[in-house]
């Protein structure tokens, strides 16, 4: 009996780290494609987006994939700064919901703004790879 409760705690320890693990692995890989958008790494971009990704703006706004990569392109969105704060990742097998908030500096279509937001970011698991699908702000 005690070595089934030994072996219980040990396999819950294990998962609870290789959560931890992968939490931080995808919360890197968050602040990596955050970067992205402020070095306009499109590659990268890419990359990290699922090919069904919703990208809503706070403003009611909502692009695609392809949308997101060809405006920043084209210079319809321009990010200057990229904050994040308050950062937390939950698991649901291969998807994964990160909350944070975000303060943004970013042109768009020509006019400036500065903004304070709350953020959730819907990330699916595909092979070994994190990618973005939905992502939804609203000012904070």
């Amino acid at each position: 009996m005690r070595i089934a409760i030994a072996l219980l705690f040990l396999s819950l320890n294990i998962y609870g780290f290789t959560q931890q693990k992968s939490g931080n692995r995808l919360e890197d890989n968050v602040k990596q494609f955050h970067t992205a958008l402020l070095e306009k790494n499109y590659a990268f971009i890419e990359q990290h987006t699922d090919v069904a990704l919703s990208y809503g703006h706070s403003n009611g706004w909502v692009q695609t994939q392809s949308d997101v990569i060809s405006d920043f392109k084209n210079g319809i969105i321009i990010y200057q700064k990229f904050t994040e704060d308050s950062i937390t990742v939950n698991f649901s097998k291969d998807v994964a919901s990160v909350r944070f908030i975000a303060d943004v500096e970013a042109t768009v279509r020509g006019n400036a703004g500065k903004f304070h937001l709350k953020v959730l970011e819907v990330w699916v698991k595909r092979g070994k790879e994190w990618r973005l699908f939905a992502r939804q702000a609203v000012k904070g």
